[in-house]
């Protein structure tokens, strides 16, 4: 069995995988969340966020403080019942003759016996300078090893839609996955994409966007 692991595989390494099917940047209907409100207490805490981004050159902090002052808040502020937002999620999943693992920067999913059991939104912090990867690999395979997971939880629907983002400073942007396998040998990911958002001047549209993945996940 070929074991892959989030921080090396390639993408040749993915289209042995998986059928990866981009549908491309768009509006897609759940990019739209003008009609998702804002109570008074997760308006003024972005408001808060916001003032501690919007004086302060995002690009030049480094990718722990980018973490801690502007990501992780906005997913903690989805939190609601058994949905949390955890970092450094620990990942694997078995597709026939393969094996991901490794570990996610931040995912959100339900809480289940203190463990995160079936994560419906993975992120990735992109790493920036001349080193750099594109982050989509390595999102795309995290979001198939949450496939995976929720699997395990869900056995009787062949698609599994996961939300991924990965960020770049204080920039988002974000996936809608479909992950469909007719059986093990045969993986295709349909993926529609947004275009980014800067949070310094969108937080308020990027924490609907997240409150509107977790709104659709717990309304079923």
């Amino acid at each position: 069995m070929e074991k892959l692991t989030f921080s090396k595989i390639t993408r040749f390494d993915l289209k042995k995988i998986v059928n990866i099917q981009e549908r491309g940047i768009d509006k897609y209907i759940w990019t739209e969340v003008e009609h998702i409100g804002l109570t008074d207490m997760e308006y003024n805490y972005l408001q808060t966020i916001k003032t501690h981004l919007f004086n302060y050159d995002t690009h030049l902090m480094n990718e722990a403080t980018i973490w801690a002052r502007a990501i992780y808040p906005l997913l903690l502020l989805v939190e609601r019942g058994n949905i949390q937002a955890w970092a450094e999620v620990p990942l694997k999943a078995v597709y026939g003759d393969f094996e991901l693992e490794g570990i996610a920067d931040g995912a959100v999913g339900r809480c289940i016996s203190g463990f995160l059991e079936a994560p419906f939104l993975i992120i990735v912090e992109a790493k920036r300078g001349l080193e750099a990867e594109n982050p989509l690999i390595q999102l795309y395979s995290q979001i198939l090893a949450a496939a995976y997971l929720n699997w395990q939880n869900d056995s009787t629907n062949d698609i599994q839609t996961i939300f991924g983002c990965y960020t770049i400073a204080d920039t988002w942007k974000f996936l809608k996955v479909d992950v469909d396998k007719n059986d093990t040998n045969n993986i295709y990911m349909r993926v529609e994409s947004s275009r980014e958002y800067v949070e310094k001047l969108e937080i308020e549209y990027i924490f609907k966007l997240l409150k509107g993945i977790v709104i659709s996940k717990t309304n079923k």
